[in-house]
């Protein structure tokens, strides 16, 4: 029963900015470049280091050699590996629409890409291991992002309220949601630019005005042109989904569980999110990555979506755990006002990140003070009593 300092990795990914992370955890060289995410957890492909008596070691390593750190009911359900992957995002620019598939289709993936010879590495491999990853974020700021399909009389409204894009509100007037996508998602330039350009080309001055609400899909269709350098005789089919997608608006503190082939995309804020450990992405435009259509259209989850936003943690509670529906993960946010403490009792492995302040952590054999942006491994079935001098709050990874 111990506890660990844990350092994570950060991904330069170009969408990311360059301040927020790199203030939040201390990171003075990164200023050239993006910092898109800061993970933490046990994922192969950036796993975070343990400090222990030796030196550092990788997570994985440690927790091979360490089997029992993770807790019974983990190893029961998860075996050996640590089932989820905490991080902070940081979302300058918007992300690619997409979506990630169920356990048995990551399998089924997995396996077909291995058999087919596709290396890990290859820029068109879709499954790059064998989980599902239902996940759930926290908005640290304002956060804007698209989740899922707006009802099919929501987005027949939309689509109607647009001339050039009535001729897809007949269109879906006969057809499903899922025939509806396939088409759009399939549709050629010229087909796109019927639909797209008469929009553009009217909103191109009360966009650089900042006339447009932010709840505006021709708000984003412009912003995400302009920031992923999109030019109008290339569209991408991703843009006509900002009029069939739910636009969703996080304040701070609110949150939103993301499950299994709903399609979402992460618009502009920072977060905080916890997933199964996975890096499965299946992407529905908006990217210059790879776009399997195919492998797309027989994951997504076409049913009318209405958001539900996860509430705000109270303001007055030490600890407080957000509700999602799965066994993989769960998030806590603890809070530690001026020279009080809280008592954790941890019956599978935990991943703790400061926020804000300065939070000190113990159990029986072992003190570790950790600052605004630093993190500790937490093994099973520990008792951790927490404190602090001066105030501040945390995130805590652990199982439900």
């Amino acid at each position: 029963k111990m506890i660990y300092r844990l350092t994570g990795q950060v991904q330069h990914y170009a969408w990311g900015g360059k301040n927020y992370i790199a203030s939040l955890i201390g990171l003075n060289s990164a200023k050239d470049q993006p910092c898109a995410e800061w993970w933490l957890g046990a994922h192969p492909l950036a796993p975070s280091e343990i400090e222990n008596v030796t030196g550092k070691q990788s997570l994985i390593e440690f927790l091979s050699q360490n089997p029992t750190a993770l807790g019974q009911a983990s190893h029961q359900q998860f075996g050996d590996e640590l089932p989820y992957l905490l991080k902070i995002l940081d979302v300058e620019k918007p992300l690619s629409i997409q979506l990630h598939p169920t356990k048995a289709q990551a399998e089924k993936g997995f396996e077909a890409e291995n058999a087919k010879g596709v290396a890990l590495t290859d820029s068109t491999r879709t499954y790059k291991d064998r989980n599902h990853k239902p996940e759930m974020m926290i908005a640290l700021s304002d956060f804007w992002l698209l989740h899922g399909f707006k009802t099919k009389s929501q987005i027949l409204a939309t689509l109607n309220a647009r001339p050039s894009l009535q001729p897809l509100a007949e269109k879906l007037g006969k057809q499903s949601l899922a025939e509806f996508y396939a088409d759009v998602m399939l549709a050629d330039q010229s087909t796109l630019a019927n639909w797209l350009l008469p929009i553009i080309e009217a909103n191109q001055q009360p966009y650089k005005n900042g006339e447009l609400a932010l709840d505006n899909p021709d708000y984003w269709v412009l912003y995400t042109m302009e920031a992923m350098a999109i030019l109008p005789e290339k569209l991408d089919a991703g843009l006509v989904c900002f009029y069939l997608f739910n636009i969703v608006h996080l304040k701070e503190g609110e949150g939103i569980f993301q499950d299994a082939g709903i399609p979402h995309a992460y618009l502009r804020g920072q977060n905080v999110e916890l997933m199964a450990c996975s890096d499965n992405v299946i992407r529905g435009g908006l990217t210059p990555k790879y776009v399997d259509i195919v492998e797309l259209l027989k994951i997504v989850d076409c049913r009318e979506v209405t958001p539900q936003i996860i509430s705000a943690a109270p303001q007055n509670q030490s600890e407080f755990t957000y509700k999602t529906p799965v066994k993989d993960f769960a998030l806590a946010q603890i809070c530690v006002e001026v020279q009080q403490h809280t008592e954790l009792t941890l019956q599978s492995a935990g991943i703790l990140l400061v926020m804000q302040g300065e939070l000190k952590i113990q159990d029986k054999s072992i003190a570790l003070t950790l600052k605004q942006g630093e993190s500790a491994f937490i093994t099973a079935d520990s008792v951790v009593e927490i404190e602090s001098e001066k105030g501040g709050y945390a995130f805590l990874a652990k199982l439900p």
